[in-house]
This record gives C-alpha cells, sequence and structure tokens, in this order.
C-alpha cells in the first residue's frame, strides 16, 4: 500500500468514526440536497416519494443547514398541518387521504433513520400514529398485531381481503431506510386480488424487537408461528417478499423456512460481498443514496465506528453461515447491473450455489434494478407482485 493510499483511509476512517449531529455522509452539499430532493419529489422517487410537488417546494425552502433534525422539521411541520385536516375532516375520503399525507411527510422526515436524532424520532412516532388512523379507514382496515417474543413484542400490519377465506398471504419486509408502513401501504394490488398483505419491520429497524445478527430471523419464524394459526389466512399458501436489505431476510427464510413459504422475492440481494470491507467502504459513498448511508447501515447493527462496523458485517454472509448450498424454498432473485449499493456479484453467486432459482437483472437498472426505463413502481407492478402471486396460484387481475 503506498503512501497517498494510507493517508486516504486513515482520513476515511478518522471521518467515519467522528458521530455528529449533522448529515456529515453526504454526499451533497446544501445545495446539492436540495436539488435532488426536488428531482425526487418531481419523479415520485424515494426517499421522497408521493408527496405534493408544492410541499417538497416548502420543505426545501426549510432547509438552511444540513442538520438532521431541520430535515426532520421541514416535513414534520408540514406533516402535522395535514393531520389538523384530517382531524377536521367532514368526509371519510377526506380524512384518509389527509392523514395518508400527514404519514408520508412524517416519513420523509424521520428518513433514513429515527434512531440518531430527537427529530427523527418524533417524526417517525407521530407517523405511525398518522398512518394507523389510515389504515383503520381504508376498505379493508389495516390491522394491528402484536405478537409477545422475548419478554417484548413484535408490532405488525395485516389486512385481510374481503370475501376471500381463508386467504393466501405475502409476508412483506421493510428495507434498510423504509419502515413497515410504508410496506403495508402498497398492498392495494395484493388486496384487490384475493391476497392478504402483511408487514413486519426487519431486524434493527423500525419497531423490531431486535437488532440485525445471525440468528435475528427467529423473530420473523415467530411471527410466521403467528400468521399460521389465523383461521384467515391459508397457511399453505404464504409466500416472503424482501426489498433492499430485506432481501437477505427473504433469502434466509428461504432456507429456514422451505418447508412453510411457497417462494421468496429477493429483490435487492446483498448476501456474501455485500458485508465485505472492501464493498463497504465504497459502497457508504453511493450517490444512489441521498444521505446519510452510514449512519443508516451501522445503526441496524448497534455500532457507531466504521471499523466496528466493517467488522460486524461479514459474519452475517450466508457463505459463513453455511446456508448458501442448502436446499430452499424456490427464490426470485431481482436487481440491476448497475447497482452501487448491493453488488450484482451477489445476485450471480446465489444462482450458482443450491437449489435452482430464478432471476431478473436489469443491465442498466442500479439499486433493485431501477432505471430510466424500468421505475420502482413499474417493476413491483410488472416483475415483482406477478411473480409473489403466480407462487400463490392467483392469475393477477390488476
Amino acid at each position: 500500500m503506498n503512501t497517498l493510499t494510507r493517508w486516504a483511509g486513515a482520513i476515511f476512517l478518522l471521518t467515519a468514526t467522528s458521530v455528529v449531529s449533522a448529515q456529515s455522509w453526504g454526499p451533497r452539499s446544501l445545495e446539492e440536497l436540495k436539488e435532488e430532493t426536488l428531482r425526487r419529489a418531481q419523479h415520485g422517487e424515494g426517499p421522497i416519494g408521493v408527496v405534493k410537488m408544492e410541499d417538497a417546494e416548502r420543505a426545501v425552502a426549510a432547509l438552511h443547514d444540513l442538520e438532521r433534525d431541520t430535515w426532520a422539521s421541514a416535513w414534520a411541520d408540514i406533516g402535522r398541518e395535514y393531520l389538523v385536516r384530517a382531524k377536521a375532516a367532514s368526509s371519510l375520503e377526506e380524512a384518509r387521504e389527509n392523514y395518508y399525507y400527514a404519514w408520508r411527510y412524517f416519513d420523509v422526515g424521520r428518513w433514513p433513520t429515527e434512531k440518531h436524532s430527537d427529530g427523527k424520532r418524533a417524526s417517525y412516532e407521530a407517523g405511525v400514529g398518522a398512518f394507523r388512523e389510515y389504515g383503520l379507514l381504508l376498505d379493508p382496515p389495516v390491522e394491528t398485531v402484536r405478537i409477545p417474543f422475548e419478554g417484548k413484542e413484535i408490532v405488525a400490519y395485516l389486512r385481510l381481503p374481503n370475501g376471500v377465506r381463508p386467504a393466501p398471504l405475502v409476508f412483506g419486509m421493510n428495507g434498510l431506510d423504509s419502515r413497515k408502513e410504508g410496506v403495508m401501504a402498497g398492498s392495494d394490488a395484493y388486496i384487490q386480488n384475493g391476497v392478504a398483505a402483511f408487514a413486519i419491520d426487519m431486524p434493527g429497524t423500525g419497531q423490531a424487537p431486535l437488532l440485525i445478527d445471525v440468528g435475528s430471523e427467529r423473530m420473523l419464524s415467530a411471527a410466521l408461528d403467528y400468521l399460521v394459526t389465523r383461521p384467515e389466512i391459508d397457511a399453505s399458501r404464504i409466500v416472503v417478499q424482501g426489498r433492499s436489505w430485506s432481501g437477505y431476510w427473504a433469502a434466509v427464510m428461504a432456507y429456514t423456512e422451505r418447508d412453510r413459504i411457497l417462494g421468496a422475492a429477493v429483490h435487492g440481494v446483498g448476501i456474501h460481498h455485500y458485508y465485505q470491507p472492501e464493498w463497504q467502504t465504497t459502497a457508504v459513498k453511493s450517490l444512489e443514496y441521498l444521505f446519510d448511508l452510514f449512519p443508516a447501515r451501522s445503526v441496524v447493527y448497534g455500532v457507531d465506528s466504521m471499523e466496528d462496523f466493517l467488522a460486524y458485517g461479514p459474519r452475517l454472509s450466508l457463505v459463513e453461515r453455511g446456508l448458501i448450498d442448502q436446499p430452499s424454498a424456490l427464490m426470485f432473485l431481482v436487481n440491476g447491473e448497475q447497482d452501487t449499493q448491493q453488488p450484482i456479484s451477489d445476485l450471480y453467486l446465489m444462482m450458482r450455489h443450491g437449489d435452482p432459482k430464478v432471476a431478473w437483472v436489469n443491465p442498466d437498472g442500479g439499486h433493485m434494478g431501477r432505471s430510466e426505463k424500468w421505475s420502482g413502481g413499474r417493476i413491483q407492478a410488472e416483475v415483482v407482485r406477478p411473480w409473489l402471486m403466480r407462487q400463490l396460484g392467483v392469475e393477477p387481475k390488476r
């Protein structure tokens, strides 16, 4: 290693181990962040997603620095406006729409993690409350379920389609920076096709009772134990949907729960190379991510420094865990060749080991396969959801 490389590595490690309150993990300046935020709002891209453009412009105008609480308050202030409107609404439809937007703005405010800022924590909690009010006004409504687990509880959502009993079910998990509320908010297509939807925070996120570690999938198995006791659910027809980081947990469940599920969509494939220091030291600077990628990734392990983060990850590898060559339920591997957050090499590694798998790779796609031609919504609607429903024996109608 030459002198320049050693100095660059030392500077990078020093920056990574410094715990500060600002969004110091870039990769954008304040003006660049404002510009990119508005671009994503205009196109409905994550993490901004479905918001009103005039509201996004107001939020961006309130960003006067890169402090995490500034970001939180810029969006949460708008969320509170919609919450007031929801409570004063004169019709169910008006209340439902306003609770939805209240949740959306609170959710953007807590992004990418509520665990590093008081303002983001408050925005997250307000968003959970707004979402539950919204979910109760849907037809069919969203049920909050609480499952006892190791002296704590698993909090999750269940939505059952009208007129289908027992119903097949999609077991959905959020990614690193999304939450179970977003998973359930996207359940309409399943419900309209007679498929139940379940949403749970993956380990280390939201209300999950465990951090990410080897064996944390036991909380997912406990949730599955609960679901199969519900007479409204067809226990013989359950599939798993992972997205981004939770693609890992979908793959793990395909091995550990292969006798209880019909398949798993591993949408975003981080299973071995992803956990290696060589990948992480580059990936945390990805321009695909809006900001704070390292803090979001490290907090799910419960570590602060880059040194501890890099040492923690490798043991999660499915190669290290001895799972990759084991029998599994059928897996559907989905990603983009140009992904800068999760290495495409992991998808090809999975293809070469264990039982046969199905794959969809976008040669021009970035994270989760997204590209100009293939938006995240299109991939969900035309690729992932139809595959999952067909595994359940349901031919999508819409």
